[in-house]
């Protein structure tokens, strides 16, 4: 297969394989990928697993047609990848090997040798040169081993991304490349989420037009598509909207609750309900299903003074991965001592930002007509939001939706007839309450305060503790003159006055007439009166406290002088900042910069 025109495929399917690092089913093998890099000097990337020895080497010997290779570069040392190291210095004594420190460390482990006599280190920063292609390393630490590293030609601008982006499945097979991706990253990198958004954000720097995993297909269109699962992936977001719920069952009355559970979710709007039986299904794919929805009920027995036994290994499994943003509801049952549902408690209560509902179910034994209640009101609970996301079922009078107004951080979207915009804001205030108005605060050089000011229409969107800082860069560092802020998404959710709400990080919004409008000189104050009105859920509004402290990351300011902004953490590099000075990304002005400490 040929990537470019210097760059050729030269790995193996494997279609003997059944259980992928002896645990994953694989019904549709394994791909072990590697790649020759055809210019002055020959650069292999990666080995293949032993047992496709001849296969890889015959394959190599093809692609070189004659020629020798200079250098192997190892990128994972994994067996499935690294497993032909020796036996290619034995076909190929004059090469050289090319890892980093660590990886060398492993190949003694592996083989006995480090290869001192015949090898290259490289670190962060480094770079090969090939004749015209140049090879820029890049640390990658515990994606998901230690030793990893890719590896960016910055020529044709291909990124070896070693186990990033890979999938379960030989590329002969025809399937859904995000199913067994997801799948794949979940169990295998799911663990290692920081680590990966690190590598992510240096990627964001490289001009990439072609994405080469070890395992899986060469991504070469919509590399937006791939790379924005990856930071859902690796970032613990919710990728798709809807309910997981995992039951075991002894006698199938935890079951009848499970799918009763699960058919009211449905009646009430949730847009998908995933039910498994755990004790009947794949475990990876149920971890899976558990990272890809934002919800998830557990219903298991009691059963040996503990849970049963597949419910405490799926947990065990999340926790291990570290499982957190979700929103979690239990059902137990228990004959005389019904312990299941604090037994799950306890077993999640150290995740991260876990949302556990109120009143958990409890079964004696059979389902109760006072059970079933109970499951009516914990669908109720679970389909909050989307009831109040369904123009049909929603209450648009819901002027609770006021008292989620603070001090704090909001979405403001708009539509100038073309295009949908948003844009972040802060002066937010309730002005009256007979009638109800609110007050909405924009800088005029924005654009949305042209739009509102043409328009007379508004809706204000609430952002919870949960929205992540994608959401800031998205609508506050970015103009909706210069970019469409909500191009590629799909079924977007529009309230009564035609304008969009967001389907996520809200937790109710308003729209908002414009009844009144002040001039402040640099900024306009729009008097509004609500037209409509839904809250979406409980959680917190967003203050600039709590952005400050949880969402915006801490900026990278070691061993630098100068100014940071407080609001993104841009920093400016210089002893005076000008007054004119507007940050890049936020635009926001000096008034938001302090010194660097």
């Amino acid at each position: 297969m040929e990537i470019t025109k210097d760059i050729k495929y030269i790995g193996v399917n494997d279609h003997k394989v059944d259980l992928f690092e002896g645990q994953y089913k694989v019904p549709n093998g394994m791909a072990y990928n590697s790649y020759v890099i055809l210019d002055e000097k020959i650069a292999v990337m990666d080995t293949v697993d032993r047992n496709f020895t001849h296969e890889w080497l015959d394959n190599l010997e093809h692609a070189l047609n004659g020629r020798r290779p200079d250098y192997l570069v190892i990128q994972h040392m994994e067996p499935d990848h690294s497993a032909n190291i020796a036996n290619f210095m034995k076909a190929y004594p004059e090469a050289v090997i090319v890892s980093s420190a660590k990886a060398f460390a492993m190949m003694k482990n592996f083989f006995g040798t480090e290869f001192e006599d015949r090898r290259i280190v490289v670190a962060e920063g480094g770079k090969l040169e090939l004749g015209s292609h140049v090879l820029n390393f890049v640390a990658a630490p515990m994606v998901h081993w230690p030793e990893v590293i890719v590896t960016y030609d910055s020529t044709d601008k291909v990124l070896f991304s070693a186990d990033g982006f890979g999938k379960f499945g030989a590329l002969d097979a025809d399937e859904d490349w995000a199913c067994e991706a997801r799948r794949y990253y979940i169990g295998i990198v799911g663990k290692y989420g920081a680590q990966v958004q690190a590598l992510l954000k240096k990627a964001a720097g490289l001009d990439i037009k072609i994405i080469c995993p070890l395992h899986g297909p060469v991504l070469t269109e919509n590399l937006g598509y791939y790379l924005n699962l990856y930071n859902i992936w690796s970032s613990y977001g919710v990728e798709t909207e809807g309910i997981m719920v995992a039951y075991t069952s002894v006698y199938g009355n935890t079951k009848q609750a499970a799918e009763y559970l699960a058919e009211k979710l449905k009646e009430k709007g949730c847009p998908k309900v995933a039910i498994t039986d755990l004790a009947r299904s794949d475990m990876a794919e149920n971890v899976e299903d558990a990272f890809r929805y934002g919800k998830i009920v557990l219903a298991t027995t009691t059963y040996n003074a503990d849970i049963f036994p597949f419910m405490k290994e799926f947990i065990n499994h999340l926790t291990e991965r570290t499982f957190r943003n979700r929103t979690v509801a239990f059902i137990e049952n228990g004959s005389w001592a019904p312990l299941a549902a604090k037994t799950m408690r306890k077993m999640l209560e150290g995740c991260r930002n876990i949302t556990f509902l109120e009143k958990s179910v409890t079964i004696k034994s059979a389902v109760s007509d006072e059970n079933r209640k109970q499951l009516d009101e914990m669908a109720d609970e679970l389909c909050r939001e989307y009831v109040a996301q369904n123009s049909e079922k929603a209450d648009k009078k819901d002027l609770n939706a006021l008292f989620k107004i603070g001090y704090g951080l909001y979405v403001v979207t708009s539509s100038d007839g073309r295009k949908d915009n948003g844009m972040i804001v802060n002066a937010v205030s309730q002005v009256t309450n007979t009638p109800n108005r609110v007050a909405v605060t924009i800088n005029k050089d924005n654009y949305t305060h042209h739009v509102v000011k043409n328009t007379g229409k508004m809706n204000l969107c609430c952002l919870s503790e949960e929205a992540p800082f994608a959401v800031f860069e998205r609508f506050g560092f970015v103009s909706g003159r210069n970019k469409d802020k909500f191009a590629g998404e799909e079924n977007l959710l529009r309230s009564d006055n035609g304008l969009v709400f967001l389907s996520k990080y809200i937790n109710s919004f308003m729209s908002l007439d414009v009844e009144q409008y002040v001039d402040l000189g640099t900024h306009g104050m729009f008097i509004c009166s609500v037209s409509e009105a839904r809250v979406i859920s409980d959680r917190p509004t967003m203050t600039y406290d709590y952005y400050f402290a949880n969402v915006k990351p801490k900026p990278q300011t070691e061993g630098k002088k100068g100014w940071v902004c407080k609001i993104c953490g841009y920093v400016y590099e210089g002893e005076n900042l000008p007054e004119d000075f507007v940050c890049p990304l936020c635009k926001h002005g000096p008034a938001d910069f302090e010194p660097l400490k």
